[in-house]
């Protein structure tokens, strides 16, 4: 009899050692816990205010309201949870939280910062801790070079030669546009548009007649409207971020510049642009990739974000690509049934998930096995415009007709003579 004991002791003992890990994980693993170092002061929370973060809270509330995402390692769904800090729109900030997330917090999967300048520092972060990055805000053409020495950063924004500067350009010229002044922010975003832009627009036979840098934190923008009047281009780029925008629309108004096209963004992309100058913003051009028209499914998301946080925080530009991005992302979740950063990343890199953008994928086989770009493909649009108070999305010549919503109209009407209107209040 005391062996028998001594023997059930010995076999009990043995489970123990051999499977405590699994059976640990499993019984105590009661969510998902993904990290972010985001804009929730400072200039840049005008951006991830109305744009990432609305989708974020939204995606929390949907999959949790479904039980959560299942985990095959646990065997079992596990609801998610965002830890999220301030970095008060500030590289260094952001990375030092990052790190914090992967090293002290032990995040189980990281969600990314907001703006090009930050996907450059973040990058190099995630990778070198083997952190799967699927981007937000921000582009970075100057950062495909770099893609297969970063396998673990997937870019989900639509952007400058990713599709958006080659069709406006094609739009403009097939109106007949021959001269453009262009405006930058005195950044990673502002050089690479302001770049390509030129590259673009010399493709067309658009003649750039004006290349301003713009520092920041810029003041007053009258004399920048003035010099951009007196050389009457017929086209008008603000590459430029809200708080630039708005100040460089308001001139614009006050000053009677009247080109034949306007493009501000990132901006005027926002409802929080119309919500400021109302009526004002007719004919007014931005980035844009869908709307309420472009599918079923892009109404009910636009309508379910409206109601969650306000027509302020609407974003006809990203938000479509990111609630695109959170699906595939929850699918290769569930695909790859673990929190294993190794083998989550190579769900990402080769799979295709239907999503609110169709097909979706990210072209890694394009870049060595490396990063990889969200495929051309998968933009449902590229460049938007306000007409008779609604944001379009608009194409014309190259542009396949499929994937707009409106003929794009040149020349835009002229400013009217209106004040502009107070900005709606956000909902909370």
């Amino acid at each position: 009899m005391k062996h028998l004991r001594f023997g059930v002791c010995i076999i009990v003992l043995i489970s123990f050692i051999v499977f405590p890990l699994t059976a640990f994980s499993a019984a105590t693993k009661d969510k998902i816990v993904i990290g972010a170092s985001r804009p929730l002061s400072g200039p840049y929370a005008s951006i991830g205010d109305a744009a990432l973060k609305p989708i974020m809270a939204l995606f929390q509330k949907e999959v949790n309201a479904d039980g959560g995402i299942f985990m095959k390692e646990y065997g079992k769904k596990l609801p998610i949870e965002f830890l999220v800090y301030d970095d008060k729109s500030d590289t260094g900030t952001m990375t030092r939280l990052t790190e914090k997330l992967i090293l002290e917090d032990k995040v189980d999967f990281l969600w990314p910062a907001c703006g090009t300048s930050f996907i450059f520092a973040q990058a190099p972060i995630a990778n070198k801790y083997g952190y799967v990055l699927l981007t937000g805000e921000g582009g970075a053409t100057t950062i495909k070079d770099m893609l297969p020495s970063l396998p673990y950063l997937f870019i989900t924004l639509s952007f400058s030669d990713w599709y958006q500067i080659p069709v406006w350009a094609d739009l403009l010229a097939a109106k007949g546009a021959k001269t453009a002044y262009v405006t930058y922010i005195a950044d990673l975003h502002g050089i690479e548009y302001s770049g390509i832009a030129g590259n673009e627009f010399s493709r067309v036979g658009i003649k750039v007649i004006g290349n301003k840098s713009i520092p920041p934190d810029l003041k007053d923008y009258s004399p920048i409207i003035k010099e951009a009047k007196a050389a009457k281009p017929d086209v008008f780029c603000a590459f430029m971020y809200p708080w630039m925008v708005l100040p460089a629309t308001e001139q614009s108004i006050a000053l009677g510049f009247n080109p034949k096209a306007w493009i501000g963004g990132p901006g005027a992309n926002f409802g929080f642009y119309k919500a400021t100058f109302g009526n004002a913003v007719e004919g007014v051009s931005f980035f844009g990739t869908a709307n309420r028209k472009t599918s079923a499914e892009m109404k009910v998301l636009f309508d379910k974000i409206e109601g969650l946080v306000g027509p302020p925080s609407m974003d006809w530009w990203g938000q479509p690509l990111y609630w695109g991005m959170a699906q595939f992302w929850k699918q290769a979740v569930e695909k790859a049934g673990t929190t294993n950063q190794k083998v989550f990343r190579d769900v990402v890199a080769t799979s295709h998930f239907n999503t609110i953008l169709g097909d979706t994928w990210y072209n890694s086989k394009d870049f060595g096995g490396g990063g990889a770009f969200l495929a051309k493909e998968c933009h449902p649009g590229e460049i938007g415009q306000y007409q008779k108070g609604e944001a379009e999305i608009v194409g014309g010549g190259k542009w396949p007709a499929a994937k707009i919503t409106a003929p794009f109209v040149y020349p835009k009407p002229v400013w009217p003579k209106l004040a502009p209107a107070k900005p709606a209040p956000a909902k909370k």
